[in-house]
């Protein structure tokens, strides 16, 4: 009687039959057994159906590299070119306002926008409210671009060469739209007006001054952008993609950086013929070679996940016990059971990689565990990333990592100190301010420490790349732990800069950076300077509520301090116009912060510098500061050249960056 090889499940061995029915039974056999690799195959492809062309309903088909989150995942186009579908048209959002994508040009690689708000019935004067950049993204200007200038609340009225804004004007005060600001009367100057706008527009042939000015915005302006030519992987049956902001071609076998090669279908042709052969052979050769093929397909998938799904196997407990680059590894279900399957109430954290849970341990220690929101390749590197930064330091004012769990976990999880007295962000405008409860000799304290970490950071060669006052945890004592490395840079010490596309968080983002990609320690520095204002001001970093100038406190900073206004800025509890001490110490470290915010990195100190000044500022107000770092913070602060002060801050400041206009 036939027997079946072991390597045959239980269900797959056949039953006590005569020879004919065990023949057919081995036909029915490798025919289930084929179509388990065609099924297998496709749904390979299936991870790739997504990247097909899209339509929002009204406006053109959109495709590599434009990609949508409501209906595609981020592989399908480069990440800075998101477009979101709302009431079926296509919005893609450029200079903090929606554009309407009008149309799209493939084959000169050129975009048609219009600003979304003129569409708006209810808005009956929608004029641009600040200036239009398209700077940190991937576009540029196409060679029918023009320009509309907007002035505001003018001082005079001149009938010259203009497009009336009756809506946005009053009885005293004018407002209108030049093509040419060369053309104002000359006893008129755009000084004399309250606001000015630059907004793009298409330079074609038209009557502008009998237009509204709507209808010539209406019109929308074009775009272009520098792409992959995503032709030779279509026409090699792939779809483009992007993996890492790098071009990929997804094939129906794995991802290809060019085109796709030979067609599935090949191989499960060859498949076919080699399984054929082995039934002549023998059914255990033929269970060989299934077994093989299915290896093959899995491995093949794999290359596929890897890149672009989550990982799906859970290795962590075979780990547990060893260490990650020098770090205990702890197994996931030790983590969930500390979190209580992280239950959302003791959810203490919410950031751009994750959420952040409190948990106790078995050995009884309390730990804030970060879980990584999308457990894919770009997490993993920024998991890696983190575990490899955070075991190279060690200072007292940085959090410290007890452990991890295995990159090939299904869940990413890091394992830190928990510091319990929230951020500076929560104490200073958050869940956690009280008027009056941080003293200026707090705020000091707080400065200095985080300084303290960040120029340790710069001497090991490390940028933080996010300082702000949210990455910033606060002990019981208000001692400072800088926290969130996951977009830190271990900076090569032969190079001045890395380039990089800007990241980090809108407010705190160095400009220069954002402008040339060219990231530096002088990008943290710029950084810092935000949080310095932020402990003078007991504002937020950006706030869309306060008036359109000042919503980027940065820029406040600067203008209010320029023009001998700092006593508007700073917080009325700290004792600015009551005790002169506090007001001598908020002065030099609004001076500091003044040289921190300058656009041109050259201009700014280093974190060591800044960190010296803040010791000395607090060693002539609260006499000898205590300074050890692992021993003595001396080791850091080397002998460098001075840093030239501008004018007291009482004064007027000029800036030593280009001027920026008040309206951007």
């Amino acid at each position: 009687m036939f027997k079946a090889p072991p390597l045959f499940p239980l269900f797959l061995q056949p039953p006590q039959m005569d020879h004919k029915s065990l023949s057919r039974y081995k036909v029915s056999l490798m025919i289930l057994i084929l179509t388990s690799l065609v099924i297998r195959a496709q749904s390979v492809t299936q991870k790739f159906t997504p990247c097909l062309p899209f339509n929002c309903g009204n406006g053109p088909n959109i495709s590599y590299p434009f990609w949508t989150p409501q209906k595609q995942e981020p592989y399908c186009g480069s990440p800075q070119f998101s477009i979101t579908c709302h009431d079926k048209t296509p919005i893609l959002k450029l200079s903090d306002d929606d554009y309407i994508v009008k149309d799209i040009n493939y084959v000169n690689n050129s975009v048609l926008l219009a600003v979304s708000e003129l569409f708006n019935d209810k808005n009956s004067c929608p004029t641009p409210l600040h200036n239009f950049s398209i700077s940190g993204s991937p576009f540029d200007y196409g060679l029918d671009f023009a320009e509309l200038h907007f002035f505001y609340n003018c001082s005079f009225n001149d009938e010259s060469a203009r497009i009336n804004l009756s809506c946005a004007s009053n009885r005293s005060h004018h407002s209108f739209a030049l093509f040419h600001p060369e053309f104002l009367q000359k006893d008129y100057s755009v000084d004399l007006c309250q606001a000015t706008v630059t907004t793009p527009i298409t330079a074609v042939d038209l009557d502008f001054v009998k237009m509204n000015y709507t209808e010539i915005l209406k019109n929308g302006f074009s775009l272009k952008w520098n792409g992959v030519d995503c032709s030779k992987c279509v026409k090699s049956g792939g779809r483009c993609g992007s993996l890492d902001d790098n071009f990929i071609c997804i094939c129906n076998d794995q991802v290809r950086s060019g085109k796709c090669g030979k067609k599935m279908g090949v191989g499960v042709k060859i498949a076919i013929a080699l399984c054929s052969l082995a039934f002549g052979i023998g059914l255990t050769a033929f269970a060989f070679c299934f077994y093989i093929r299915r290896k093959k397909a899995e491995h093949g998938s794999f290359l596929v996940s890897q890149n672009i799904s989550s990982y799906e196997g859970s290795i962590s407990d075979s780990e547990k016990g060893g260490t990650y680059m020098g770090v205990p590894i702890f197994s996931y279900a030790d983590l969930e059971k500390a979190t209580n399957s992280f239950d959302s109430s003791r959810e203490v954290g919410d950031g751009g990689f994750g959420s952040v849970y409190k948990g106790k341990l078995q050995d009884g220690r309390v730990v804030a565990v970060k879980r990584l929101y999308e457990n894919n390749f770009k997490r993993v590197e920024q998991f890696m990333n983190e575990v490899e930064i955070l075991t190279r330091l060690r200072h007292k004012n940085l959090v410290p990592l007890y452990g991890c769990t295995s990159q090939h976990c299904r869940q990413l999880l890091l394992v830190y100190e928990y510091v319990p007295n929230g951020t500076i962000a929560d104490h200073l405008y958050g869940s956690r301010a009280k008027p009056g409860k941080l003293t200026w000799k707090t705020r000091m304290k707080i400065a200095t420490e985080t300084a303290s970490a960040l120029s340790y950071l710069h001497a090991s060669d490390v940028i933080h790349r996010d300082v702000k006052t949210t990455n910033i945890l606060l002990d019981n004592n208000f001692s400072v732990k800088v926290a969130d490395f996951g977009l830190s840079r271990l900076f090569p010490l032969d190079v001045t800069h890395v380039s990089t596309a800007p990241q980090g968080t809108p407010g705190y983002v160095d400009p220069e950076y954002h402008e040339c990609y060219q990231l530096t320690d002088k990008s943290d520095v710029y950084s810092f300077g935000v949080v310095m204002i932020e402990l003078i001001s007991s504002m937020p970093a950006v706030d869309i509520s306060r008036h359109r100038h000042e919503i980027n406190l940065s820029n406040m900073a600067m203008n209010k301090i320029q023009n001998g206004a700092l006593q508007e800025l700073v917080d009325t509890n700290l004792g600015f116009a009551t005790d002169s001490d506090i007001r001598n110490m908020i002065t030099e470290v609004a001076e500091l912060a003044f040289q921190c915010l300058q656009n041109g990195r050259e201009f700014r100190p280093t974190m060591k510098k800044v960190y010296e000044v803040l010791l000395g500022i607090q060693s002539k107000y609260y006499g000898t500061v205590k300074t050890d770092v692992l021993g003595d913070d001396s080791s850091l602060l080397k002998d460098e050249s001075q840093i030239l002060s501008p004018n007291s801050v009482t004064a007027n400041w000029v800036s030593r960056s280009t001027t920026a206009s008040s309206t951007t």
